[in-house]
Order: structure tokens, then sequence, then C-alpha cells
């Protein structure tokens, strides 16, 4: 199956702090908040959301195809997702700007505040899924919003099975554009403040997007995730048990790659449900989003140390 993953290409840049952001926040002076945050380490990683998902779909014998727009600097980003084994020949790339850029800082609770640059990005509305082969499955991520909505209307009109992946562009999109993306999406995927949002900027509910969608994943951090079906029943996925925690940016870029490994090989939504979650446990324990590494046999392994023979093949 044809998989795309489109999105945000990006580099990052993540900063850990020693303390805790919350010490420095004073309620009441909230409209003159200025703060500086001395940060003891930094890293810069690739990222953004697509290549994090197509990198453990990579890792998990897929060949997914990013769909994307980057920068005049993405020559060796290409070169590296070309070796892991994604297809880079869709991504669109644009010589007069950089690639996209996230900068994050930690702390000691992995509580985040971050920026996003934009950068080429923006170019990515001028895709379009008709001028490619049609695709068995998309996933449409934070990207340029006018992109975002493009998109996921190319797929209603086309007739491609699709999740929508709203992400962090819940907290700037109005609730015409969440409405334009959502409404009529295979599968809704976020986490659980993000659906608190969405419901409370479109008045979408659980039920009435289920009305039009096969299932609304929440991802709920070390709470792990609930997968609500058409049918009513919703299927709870535990956290796997962490060896160690590193960092927690991709997490969610991992789950969705072990996720739609499962959706792509035919697997029922609890077995979906649980590659995500291994998936996600280590890219929480290396840096970034494609720092983590695994074999195969090595993935099978742990997913079956914690939840039972896996009934599809790697």
């Amino acid at each position: 199956m044809k998989i795309i993953t489109a999105g945000s290409i990006a580099y990052d840049y993540l900063m850990s702090y020693p303390g805790l952001f919350a010490e420095h926040i004073i309620p009441d002076q909230l409209e003159r908040l200025s703060l500086s945050f001395l940060v003891d380490e930094m890293d810069k990683r690739r990222g953004g959301v697509a290549p994090n998902i197509a990198y453990t779909l990579a890792l998990l014998g897929e060949r997914p195809v990013l769909f994307g727009a980057a920068g005049q600097d993405f020559g060796e980003y290409r070169h590296f997702l070309e070796t892991v084994g994604v297809d880079t020949s869709m991504v669109k790339v644009v010589e007069n700007k950089f690639t996209a850029s996230f900068f994050c800082s930690t702390d000691q609770r992995n509580s985040q505040i971050a920026s996003f640059y934009t950068g080429a990005m923006r170019d990515a509305r001028e895709l379009s899924f008709h001028d490619m082969e049609k695709p068995g499955l998309v996933i449409i991520s934070p990207d340029d919003p006018i992109a975002m909505v493009r998109h996921a209307e190319e797929c209603r009109t086309m007739g491609i099975r699709h999740i929508y992946d709203p992400g962090q562009q819940v907290a700037r999109s109005s609730a015409e554009e969440l409405r334009a993306g959502i409404v009529g999406c295979n599968v809704l995927i976020c986490n659980d403040y993000e659906f608190s949002l969405i419901e409370g900027k479109t008045g979408l509910t659980a039920a009435s997007i289920l009305n039009d969608s096969e299932a609304l994943i929440i991802t709920k951090g070390e709470h792990g995730s609930t997968i609500r079906l058409k049918s009513g029943q919703d299927i709870n996925i535990p956290a796997v048990p962490e060896e160690r925690v590193v960092d927690p940016t991709g997490v969610g870029d991992a789950f969705r790659g072990g996720l739609i490994k499962g959706m792509a090989n035919g697997a029922d939504w609890e077995t979906c449900g649980r590659l995500g979650s291994v998936a996600a446990t280590y890219a929480l324990e290396h840096v970034g989003g494609q720092s983590h590494y695994f074999t195969r046999g090595q993935f099978k392994e742990r997913y079956e140390l914690n939840f039972g023979k896996l009934a599809i093949q790697l």
C-alpha cells in the first residue's frame, strides 16, 4: 500500500532547562509575561511531524512517501531519509527559504515551551494529491493551515482513506478551518488537550465526529490512548513501560507511525493502537523524533512481551 505522510518538514532545536517553568510564572501578572530561561543543553535534530512519522514507518518495513515543502538546506536531510527508506520524491524544495524550524525547551517535569518558524512550510499549499498515483492511506499532520484544509478536501473528493491529525495547529486554527479538516475524515487523531480545544472551538463532539468517521483516537501521554469507534466501542490502549525517559519530543509521531503500520496491513484497531504504543515508547527513550532505532524482530519481541502474540507480519 502506498502510504503518504503529509505535514511539516523541519529541523528541531531541543533544549533542556534544569528547573521548572511553573516556578517562574506569576498567575496574576500573565499580561506582563516576560521570561528568559538559561538552558544547559541543546541538540539540533532532524524533525517535522511528517518525516518523524515516516521514519518509524520505514523502521517497520514500509516505504512511505513524504509529502511537504522544505528549504534550500534540505539536501543532507533528504539523503538521510532516503537512506533509511523514506521516498522523498514528492517533497517540494523552495530554494529561497530555509526549512521550517522548531525551537523547544523542556524542563525537569517534561513541560515544554516551544516556537515554530514556518519557513518553506508555507509552500506546502502548492502540493496536490492529483499530481501523483492515488495513495491507499494518507495522514495529514500539522502543516501550513491552508495546505491541511486543501489536502483534506482532496482526500474526500478523491475517495482516499485518510487520518486528520491537526496537532499543534489546533491552537491557531479557526473553527471553520478545523471543521473543514475534521468533518468527513476517516480517522481523527489528537491528544486529550487538543480534543478539548476542538470541542470548545467547533462544537463538535465525539459522537458528531463519528457520524462521518471510522474512529476518533485520543492520546493521553503516560496514560496511553483511547480509540473510539463508530459502533460506540472504546478501546483503551495502555502505554508500554519505558526503560528510561529521555525526551518526549516526537513520541506522538512515533505512535502514529506504529498505528499506520497496523492500518496499512489490515490489523484490528486494538492491534493498531498497541503497535503505536510500542513505537511511542521507543521514541520516549531517545532525544528527538528520529533517534530511536529497532529491528522488526526487536519490535515484535517488545510487542509480544507487553501484549502477547502479534497477529500481523512485520
